[in-house]
């Protein structure tokens, strides 16, 4: 049964039965034998409240080890999990919950708040993430056989539960594992219907590419609501023995930086923007002062200043880690030229939700400078143009990993994935001879220059993006002009002691020095300053459709 995604699963839990899997950093850890035992109450919990397999589960809270032993119950049992991210707006939620017709929700407090019962009428019950206590039945069978619960696992293993007693029942591959809503950068939600065998295929390339050992570590930054957190900073490290630890929010540079620390994680799995800031305000500073850069010009001191500085940027991440996969969005043009400079272990990843996320990958050591690797086991990619090493065209991707469509809606599915099975991902690339990816940005995003000329706002971006006090920006179009809608690093401003007409004259500034090196095409008219964070998608992506 190699190829059963479940069975990857019970196998984990077998092989590392002592070890410990889930850990709420600075609170409670549970070895692989713990989470057996919950999982198995869990399923009996369900079966005596009159949950069928392919009923509906949603999930909605933030990270936490609870989370992960729920979506584990509910996939091994045959039920069909929901993961909702916890910062979409309440009517988002209930609206979620009712078009996925699901039967139970596990929410955890700080989402329960907000939200209103009568708003999902057809739940059977709303159950708290932390504890999986009932907040809410509407079916009396759920509450009684909650009360029940131990006494239900008492009669079934009266001596004790060993990890022989683990036998979940496998799934046929085109059966569904979940329903994923995505928060893309450009449009509403949407249910992505993900079977077992995409599950699967992203697990096994996993377990095959990454090499990973029991009791490693790995801290959890990624909202397990989304796939690319769901699949390789939970089901991946669970399913190979990695210890992971899940933090309670969404953490700061200065947080992650003291977790790594205390942790020293050996995998690190995260999106350009962690990476960045880390970079950014904790190794650039020491590494850009002048008696580096100019002891980097003397061939014989290169070779050791490079190596000092390598070490600086492991500390900064734990130390012992053997690979930082980024994913989610590209990363800084300079700031991936100074790691590769460096022989950083780091390589980029391209996904999305509806691959489960899995499309390419490669590993660091033959990893290209700007690419996102080449298509990962049983995904092929093609490029929508005439001549694919050389002219930007669609990307196209078929395979193993492919979903069956959206949920309750076939004129979207139809309108992506073509009579070939070719899914049409909206992202715009070439593939080099060796066929490694390099994206160019997203068609919807691409703005028509004056005489024709195609103008990737993601470009552009990357370059006002490293500029002096500049936290994040986004190139939109107003009156067939380029605008620059830029929210500053307030923080540096206020260490340089910059009032709010120094900081606009230095944002000015920026935009004469970029539109220097811009054709005259792509020229920025204007900076508009905002004094906000974009609204993000989980992947931290900017939702560029809310500002267009």
């Amino acid at each position: 049964m190699e190829n059963s995604f479940i069975y990857l699963l019970e196998y984990s839990i077998k092989e590392h039965w002592e070890l410990p899997a889930l850990t709420d950093y600075k609170g409670v850890t549970y070895t692989y034998k713990d989470v057996a035992r919950k999982i198995e109450k869990l399923h009996l919990w369900f079966e005596n409240s009159g949950i069928r397999k392919g009923d509906k589960i949603a999930l909605c809270s933030r990270n936490a080890s609870h989370w992960g032993i729920a979506f584990l119950g509910i996939v091994t049992y045959g039920a069909i999990a929901v993961p909702i991210l916890h910062e979409f707006k309440p009517d988002n939620i209930h609206h979620i919950i009712n078009h996925s017709e699901s039967k139970l929700l596990f929410v955890g407090d700080s989402v329960w708040e907000s939200l209103n019962h009568n708003h999902m009428p057809h739940l059977d019950g709303i159950i708290r993430m932390e504890d999986y206590t009932i907040r809410h039945a509407n079916n009396p069978m759920l509450s009684q056989a909650r009360e029940r619960v131990n006494e239900l696992f008492g009669q079934k293993y009266p001596d004790r539960f060993t990890a022989e007693d683990v036998n979940y029942k496998f799934e046929k591959p085109e059966d569904i594992a979940l329903i994923n809503y995505t928060s893309g950068t450009t449009s509403a939600s949407k249910g992505v219907l993900l079977p077992y065998r995409s599950m699967w295929s992203n697990l096994r390339f996993a377990l095959d590419k990454m090499g990973y050992h029991p009791g490693e570590k790995l801290v959890s930054i990624l909202t397990m609501a989304h796939m690319y957190g769901l699949a390789f900073e939970f089901i991946y490290p669970f399913a190979s023995g990695t210890q992971v630890f899940f933090l309670a929010k969404i953490p700061s540079p200065r947080v992650i930086s003291e977790v790594f620390s205390n942790i020293r994680p050996h995998l690190i799995v995260a999106v350009p923007l962690i990476i960045e800031k880390i970079i950014r305000k904790g190794v650039l500073p020491k590494v850009q002062r002048s008696p580096i850069q100019l002891f980097l010009k003397i061939p014989y001191l290169k070779k050791k200043i490079k190596a000092s500085v390598r070490q600086k940027v492991l500390d900064a991440f734990g130390g012992r880690f053997k690979l930082l996969a980024v994913g989610g969005a590209a990363l800084n043009h300079e700031v991936e030229a100074f790691l590769a400079d460096i022989r950083f272990p780091y390589t980029v990843g391209y996904g999305m939700t509806e691959c489960g996320p899995g499309i390419s990958f490669d590993n660091w050591m033959t990893f290209r400078l700007g690419s996102c690797g080449k298509a990962v086991d049983r995904m092929e990619i093609r490029i929508d143009s005439s001549d694919a090493h050389r002219i930007v065209g669609e990307i196209l991707v078929k395979g193993t990993n492919v979903m069956k469509g959206y949920y309750k809606n076939p004129e979207a599915t139809a309108a992506v994935v073509d009579e070939e099975g070719w899914l049409h991902t909206g992202d715009l690339g070439i593939l080099d001879k060796d066929n490694y990816l390099y994206i160019k940005g997203r068609n919807k995003n691409m703005i028509l220059g004056p005489s024709g000329q195609n103008i990737y706002p993601e470009e552009i971006e990357d370059k006002l993006n490293i500029m002096p006090f500049v936290a994040e920006s986004l190139i939109i179009e107003q009156d067939g002009k380029l605008v620059a809608l830029v929210y500053p690093d307030f923080e540096a401003a206020k260490a340089a002691k910059l009032s709010d007409e120094a900081l606009t004259k230095q944002l000015e500034h920026n935009r004469k020095q970029l539109n220097e090196i811009l054709p005259g095409y792509s020229q920025i008219t204007r900076i508009r300053i905002r004094h906000e964070e974009f609204e993000k998608t989980p992947k931290r992506s900017i939702k560029r459709y809310l500002y267009q």
